[in-house]
């Protein structure tokens, strides 16, 4: 019982910890989102019709999917969603990384990461968000356990 305990515990702080993130990575963008479609625009994946869409919808994306794992509402759809974007941003960072280019990855500012460990750094701060995703997917107690 009280190993169960610390195991709802560790779900519960995951779940904090990366709804907390998301809800400050969407902050700035919400903010200003003329200069995160700039960002969204210098990776050169998009098409350019769809930028500014990107640009307005995804902060609310993450702010939402952010609150909901932090308040447990859905959190194994919120985690999916969170996924997904992750596995979008890894792509994008990695392709990036490939062509040589410098970026911005309009994380949590709008500053660039000047040196090439700095880019590399968001690719593996993004695979480690991953594999916290996949864990809270993987979660399981049953609820008569819990309340034991």
């Amino acid at each position: 019982m009280e190993s169960i305990s610390k195991v709802i515990w560790i779900e519960r702080l995951l779940r904090w910890f990366l709804g907390i993130t998301f809800i400050y990575a969407s902050i700035h963008k919400i903010i200003d989102p003329a200069e995160f479609a700039k960002i969204i625009y210098g990776y050169g994946l998009f098409p350019h019709f769809a930028i500014n869409m990107i640009a307005i919808i995804l902060p609310f994306v993450e702010l939402v999917t952010g609150l909901f794992l932090l308040f447990g509402i859905y959190p194994k759809a919120a985690a999916t969603i969170i996924g997904v974007l992750l596995v979008t941003f890894i792509l994008a960072v990695t392709i990036n990384l490939l062509r040589g280019y410098e970026f911005d990855c309009g994380c949590f500012s709008f500053n660039k990461n000047d040196t090439l460990s700095g880019r590399y750094f968001l690719l593996v701060r993004d695979i480690i968000f991953l594999m916290i995703c996949l864990y809270l997917l993987r979660f399981k107690v049953k609820r008569h356990e819990e309340n034991k």
